[in-house]
């Protein structure tokens, strides 16, 4: 198809839930991606941190065009070696307990809600604290869950249960816990809600707050986790170990998977017929992750996102006068703007970068952990000549 094809068909036969712009991407390697006319883009931020490693990362390919010689797809009725490995790994990489696989964050999410609730119901809990600024997932239940109002619009009535409080504000907290309370669900570092990350006193005094009322803290790392911090998962920065984590982005490293990593206090309560997801866990995605875990350790991806991260920050503090802060870890960082962010991406599209605008002022810089520093140093030219 041509490009104006391409438009075309968009137009006439796919649902418009999406601000799109008129960019016809055909193929990505690393941090670069190539458009139908075969001009090249830097990629800082590789479709909300999906392939977080790189596109077509060569491991990744590698695993998965073997395993598609194999097996695509079993029924989880049934056992097969590559879930294993991979819940395996994962429990043994993050914190003792087991793995429950699904498709996207949003279903790790809806996972961790129904998770709650089975834990609170002998107690008469089902309410889940969440925070403003947050964002969970487009789900009904996981829209609910979000602390943004923009993205519950037009849904009501919106499902009961869900209480929020403010982000940083333990007395906030305070004030929405009561004793219908499961759990309480948050990101270790705000993405959507515009890089922003938790204090870390914050999160220990939720621990001990969680502690004190028997009831489970939630940690979303489907942006934080898989090495975008520096550390595999976001909560081993913070010393502050969840009773239950989700991840999905990285992890697959490219493919569609999430999971739901839950302590082993907890994690037999999704008992047969409490919960299932058809496609989740996957042969053909388990091999994916696998690989991307695989990448992550052995092309010491963390040590790079660390190195990297501290570099950007550097420079784009300096990068501008119209930069009110930079803030986040790692390789997951915003930019706040003195001016709205939207016109800012739209030139560092035109200038060869896709850079992402959220919370209508900050700029989310979150390349692949691949990043070189000669990219590193392209990327913050042209932002520096669109800033100018």
């Amino acid at each position: 198809m041509t490009e104006k094809e391409v438009l075309q068909a968009y137009q006439k036969y796919v649902v418009p839930s999406y601000r799109r712009t008129n960019l016809c991407l055909v193929k990505g390697e690393g941090a670069w991606v190539t458009d139908i006319q075969g001009k090249r883009y830097l990629d800082f931020f590789p479709g909300w941190a999906v392939s977080g490693i790189g596109h077509c990362h060569p491991r990744v390919v590698k695993a998965v065009t073997e395993q598609a010689k194999k097996a695509i797809h079993f029924s989880n009725n049934f056992l097969h070696p590559l879930q294993a490995q991979l819940a395996k790994e994962l429990v043994r990489s993050s914190f003792p307990g087991k793995c429950f696989f699904a498709n996207s964050g949003a279903e790790a999410n809806e996972a961790a809600i129904k998770l709650a609730r089975l834990a609170g119901h002998p107690d008469g809990r089902y309410q889940i604290i969440s925070f403003t600024g947050s964002f969970h997932g487009r789900t009904l239940a996981t829209l609910t869950m979000t602390g943004q109002r923009k993205v519950q619009k037009g849904f009501s009535p919106l499902p009961s249960g869900f209480r929020k409080a403010k982000f940083n504000d333990l007395e906030s907290v305070k004030k929405v816990l009561g004793p219908r309370t499961a759990a309480i669900c948050i990101e270790p570092i705000q993405g959507e809600g515009g890089v922003n990350p938790a204090r870390p006193g914050f999160l220990k005094n939720l621990r001990q707050l969680c502690n004190q009322n028997g009831i489970l803290l939630i940690f979303d790392e489907v942006q934080t986790g898989m090495g975008r911090t520096g550390k595999l998962f976001a909560f081993q920065r913070y010393q502050v170990t969840p009773d239950a984590m989700t991840l999905a982005k990285t992890l697959g490293g490219g493919v569609p998977i999430g999971a739901i990593i839950i302590a082993e206090k907890y994690a037999d309560i999704l008992s047969p017929g409490a919960h299932a997801s058809t496609f989740g866990g996957g042969p053909l995605v388990c091999a994916a992750a696998l690989a991307a875990l695989e990448a992550i350790k052995k092309e010491k991806l963390l040590e790079n996102a660390v190195r990297m991260g501290a570099y950007l920050q550097e420079r784009l503090r300096k990068i501008s006068p119209l930069v009110k802060e930079v803030r986040g870890i790692g390789l997951m960082l915003g930019v706040e703007l003195k001016i709205p962010a939207a016109k800012i991406t739209e030139e560092a599209q035109k200038n060869g970068l896709l850079v992402n605008c959220t919370q209508h002022n900050v700029l989310r810089v979150m390349p692949p952990l691949t990043l070189t520093r000669d990219e590193a140093d392209l990327g913050l030219s042209i932002l520096k000549q669109c800033l100018s």
